[in-house]
C-alpha cells in the first residue's frame, strides 16, 4: 500500500505557506452566469479547501480586453460584479481553511468546443491565426499588446487586493500567451517575434514584469506552461535541454516564482534520449535548468489519460506509486489534481487516510454541474 507522507509535507515560498503538496489544478468550468462567479461556486471551491486540498488553482478566469474569452459563462476577472463574486469565493476557501489563487487567462484566437457562442468584438492573436495556416481573427497591434500586458497586470493586483494567496497566468494549452510562444502561430516580425523561442517568449517576459511590479516582491507568482496544444497534441516549444532553459530562465528572472508544467500524462520522460524512459518530466527538467520551484500534473489518480476522459471515456483511480517515487526524489515541488478531485472533494483527504476503497472515479458527467 503507497506511502503518501510525502504528498503531505508542508510547502512554504515567500507569502505562501501550504499544508501539502496537492494542489487543485484549473479546469474550466463554464459555470458562472454572463462572467459572475456566484455562490454555487464559492461552494464549489469551499468544498475542495474543505477535503483538504493544500492549494486552490481557479477554473481560467479572463482579463479586461474585448475579447479575452471563447464561451459566454467562463467568468470575469474584470469589473464590480465579478470582483464581488470573486471576493466571495476566496472568503469561503479562507473560511474552510484553504489557500487559493485565479488562473488569468486570455483564450486569444482558439474556438471554444463547448459551444458557438462568440465575443463581441474580433478574437485576437500574435498573427491571426487560431493554428498553423488557419486564419482567424486579427493579429494585435502594439496598442492591443500594451493593453493587454496591463489587463494582466491589473487582474493580479487586483487578485491581491481581494486577498487571493497566489495568481497563476495561464500560458499554455495553445492560449494568447501560448499563441506568442508557438512559432506556428506567431509570425511577427516585430519585437514579439523571432526564430526562437527565447525571443518569441518576450510577451511572456512583459506580462511578468508588469505583474511582478503590480503585486511586489512577495505575492507568489505562478506560470502555467505546456509544450502540447490543443490544435497539436504533438507540439514541441522546446526540444532539448538547452532550448527549454532558454525559454525558461528570462521568465524566472522576469519574476515567476512556480512553473506550473502541464503535460497529459505526469510519468512520462521530457527528454528520453537524454536521461531514459524513467527519466525528468516536464516539471523535472524546468526546475533542473531554472532551479524555480515547479507544479507537474496530468492524469494524477486515474488510468485514463487527459484526451480521452474528455472523449466520453470514464477513468478509475490508480495508483500513486510513480508520483510518490517521483517527489520522493524531489523531481518537483508539487502536483498538481484534476479530474479526480471533480468527481471527489474529498479525494485529497482519502489519500491521506489512505482510503483507497473510498475513492471515487472521474465521470465525465462530472464536468455537467459544480458537485
Amino acid at each position: 500500500m503507497t506511502a503518501t507522507d510525502i504528498l503531505f509535507k508542508p510547502f512554504k515560498l515567500k507569502s505562501l505557506e501550504l499544508a501539502n503538496r496537492i494542489v487543485m489544478a484549473p479546469m474550466t468550468r463554464s459555470m458562472a452566469p454572463k462572467g459572475i462567479p456566484g455562490e454555487p461556486n464559492a461552494a464549489y471551491y469551499k468544498r475542495r479547501a474543505e477535503g483538504g486540498v493544500g492549494l486552490i488553482l481557479s477554473e481560467g478566469t479572463v482579463i479586461d480586453r474585448p475579447a479575452s474569452r471563447n464561451e459566454g459563462n467562463i467568468p470575469l476577472f474584470h469589473g464590480d460584479a465579478a470582483l464581488a463574486g470573486w471576493q466571495g469565493v476566496i472568503n469561503a476557501v479562507h473560511g474552510a481553511g484553504g489557500k487559493m489563487g485565479p488562473q488569468i487567462w486570455h483564450t486569444g484566437s482558439v474556438t471554444s468546443f463547448m459551444s458557438d457562442w462568440l465575443p463581441d468584438a474580433p478574437v485576437e492573436s500574435p498573427s491571426g491565426l487560431e493554428a498553423p495556416d488557419k486564419p482567424r481573427g486579427i493579429a494585435m497591434s502594439d496598442e492591443n499588446i500594451a493593453d493587454t500586458i496591463a489587463a494582466f497586470a491589473k487582474a493580479a493586483a487586483d487578485a491581491k487586493r481581494l486577498g487571493f494567496d497566489v495568481a497563476e497566468i495561464h500560458g499554455a494549452h495553445g492560449y494568447l500567451i501560448d499563441q506568442f510562444f508557438w512559432a506556428g502561430t506567431n509570425l511577427r516580425d516585430d519585437k514579439y517575434g523571432g526564430k526562437t523561442i527565447a525571443e518569441r517568449s518576450r510577451f511572456a517576459v512583459e506580462i511578468v514584469v508588469a505583474v511582478r511590479e503590480a503585486v511586489g516582491p512577495d505575492f507568489p507568482i505562478i506560470l502555467r506552461l505546456s509544450q502540447w496544444k490543443q490544435q497539436d497534441y504533438t507540439a514541441r516549444l522546446a526540444t532539448t535541454p538547452a532550448e527549454m532553459e532558454s525559454w525558461l530562465t528570462p521568465l524566472a528572472a522576469a519574476g515567476v516564482d512556480i512553473f506550473h508544467c502541464s503535460q497529459r500524462r505526469f510519468w512520462e520522460p521530457e527528454f528520453p534520449e537524454i536521461d531514459g524512459e524513467q527519466g525528468l518530466n516536464f516539471a523535472g527538467w524546468a526546475k533542473k535548468v531554472t532551479g524555480a520551484a515547479t507544479i507537474s500534473v496530468g492524469s494524477v489518480g486515474l488510468s485514463g489519460d487527459f484526451i480521452a476522459a474528455f472523449s466520453g471515456e470514464s477513468a478509475k483511480s490508480s495508483s500513486l506509486d510513480e508520483l510518490v517515487r517521483r517527489m520522493e526524489r524531489e523531481e518537483f515541488d508539487l502536483i498538481a489534481v484534476g479530474r479526480a478531485l471533480l468527481s471527489d472533494a474529498q479525494w485529497t483527504e482519502k489519500v491521506r487516510t489512505r482510503k483507497w476503497g473510498d475513492l471515487n472515479g472521474f465521470s465525465p458527467s462530472a464536468l455537467a454541474e459544480l458537485v
